[in-house]
């Protein structure tokens, strides 16, 4: 594609080459975050430096509000791929719930908007008695509970509280799907759930607790999974156990169907990227929505890297160029500390330079490098073997589809400050995440 003046070349949604005309200087491709040049962020806040589209992110919850409008839901979005207080109001003021799996999360989402905590479902293998307290006494909608013990601890600390806490079982339906093994949690090997076969005697045992209520069924079989079918199969266990639920007796009102759904990290610099979204949360929608016809059950759905995922980019600058042998290599100031994926998953983002020429994707000459950070540990890339347009020292990249498990995941390592968060919204871009200063890591340490 060739760009003209005032032309747009569209990459992930919310993400776009603009061109440029500057006297004395030849035409140029700028990359914009919705309208607001990702270059002069750059410039203001330094990087490395997250950005992330509200447009994006509301257009993306629209999208799974629409697909579900057919039957009763509730969008809880998955609180630990993005807690940033600020996307967490934005999501909340466009109606939405909460996923929580912890209760520094159930804190958070507090914080952003306390009257959403009427929509906040619970989950997680490991809950305290302190963090199941806490969730009792916000009134939460619903706890998603893991074991047989954890059934026992919050019976206890609902009697404690004189309360009754809305339980859902989350089932292990023992379905395969295709994703990496570590976020992979729908097999009877994984910690997560209890197997579906014990599902009536545990239900029978929440009947006869005073303090326990049972609500619904919950399940989760992994993250990033891009096949529908998986989610077909697991819905098609899950309404058999419901109707099998209902007729020993018990009410169940909600089914939590997860959350899981992939994003296209290999396709995020194409200009239909949007419309496959739009195509995938459709099948996506009719996989859940088929089995559970005639169950007059809310559906509660738990979205996080479909919502945010591709509203974010990484942007870095390029310290150093060098070689080893044949083997080149660029080095730029983001690390593993900031974007751990591509370390802990071998996962693949996009990577493109902020500013191109304006010819067709065909004329840029391409050079093979292996794109690293500025930690200690071979560990620390972003791409190998990678073709990128020839970038010298000091430009800047942007690394794409990293709004969900970036900053959610990053950390201190080397005792390196985490980058700076700004939320762009049209023509504005404000500060959500101050950068970290070496004091704030030591603070707690005097």
């Amino acid at each position: 594609m060739t760009a003209r003046s005032n032309a747009k070349i569209t990459l992930t949604p919310g993400f776009a080459y603009a061109q440029k005309t500057r006297s004395r200087r030849a035409p140029e491709l700028i990359l914009q975050c919705d309208e607001v040049d990702l270059a002069g962020l750059a410039r203001r806040y330094g990087t490395p430096l997250y950005v992330y589209s509200a447009t994006v992110i509301r257009e993306r919850l629209a999208g799974f509000q629409a697909a579900f409008r057919s039957v009763p839901h509730t969008i809880c979005y998955s609180v630990k791929a993005n807690s940033n207080l600020n996307i967490l109001r934005l999501l909340a003021r466009s109606g939405c719930g909460f996923d929580v799996v912890s209760g520094g999360e159930l804190e958070r989402v507090l914080a952003a908007n306390r009257a959403s905590v009427k929509k906040v479902v619970f989950s997680g293998v490991g809950k305290t008695r302190d963090e199941i307290a806490a969730a009792l006494k916000a009134r939460i909608l619903l706890f998603n509970v893991e074991s047989e013990s954890e059934l026992q601890v919050l019976a206890d600390c609902a009697g404690r509280l004189r309360g009754k806490a809305r339980v859902a079982l989350r089932v292990n339906p023992d379905v395969a799907a295709e994703t990496h093994p570590y976020i992979s949690t729908g097999l009877h090997a994984h910690k997560f759930g209890v197997p579906i076969r014990e599902a009536r005697r545990l239900y029978a045992k929440v009947a006869k607790a005073t303090h326990l209520k049972a609500a619904g069924v919950s399940v989760h079989i992994g993250s990033q999974i891009t096949d529908v079918a998986p989610f077909a199969e697991t819905m098609t266990r899950i309404a058999e156990l419901v109707r099998e639920l209902r007729d020993d007796g018990h009410a169940i009102d909600y089914v939590d169907a997860g959350g899981g759904l992939g994003i296209s990290y290999q396709n995020a610099a194409s200009a239909d990227s949007s419309v496959h979204f739009a195509e995938q949360i459709a099948a996506y929608a009719r996989a859940i929505i088929a089995p559970l016809r005639g169950l007059n059950v809310h559906l509660l759905l738990e979205p996080g890297r479909a919502i945010v995922g591709a509203a974010g980019a990484l942007i870095t600058s390029v310290i150093y160029r060098k070689a080893n042998g044949g083997k080149r290599f660029v080095i730029v100031d983001a690390a593993m500390n900031d974007l751990i994926r591509p370390a802990l998953y071998g996962a693949y983002h996009e990577i493109i330079p902020l500013k191109r020429p304006p010819v067709a994707d065909t004329e840029v000459p391409r050079e093979t490098v292996d794109i690293v950070g500025p930690v200690c540990e071979t560990g620390d890339f972003f791409a190998r073997d990678r073709a990128l347009p020839p970038v010298k020292e000091g430009d800047l990249l942007a690394i794409l589809d990293a709004g969900a498990y970036g900053m959610a995941l990053a950390s201190n390592y080397n005792t390196r400050p985490r980058p700076a968060e700004i939320l762009v919204s049209g023509k504005s871009a404000k500060v959500i995440r101050r950068r970290e200063k070496v004091a704030d890591l030591v603070r707690a340490e005097r």
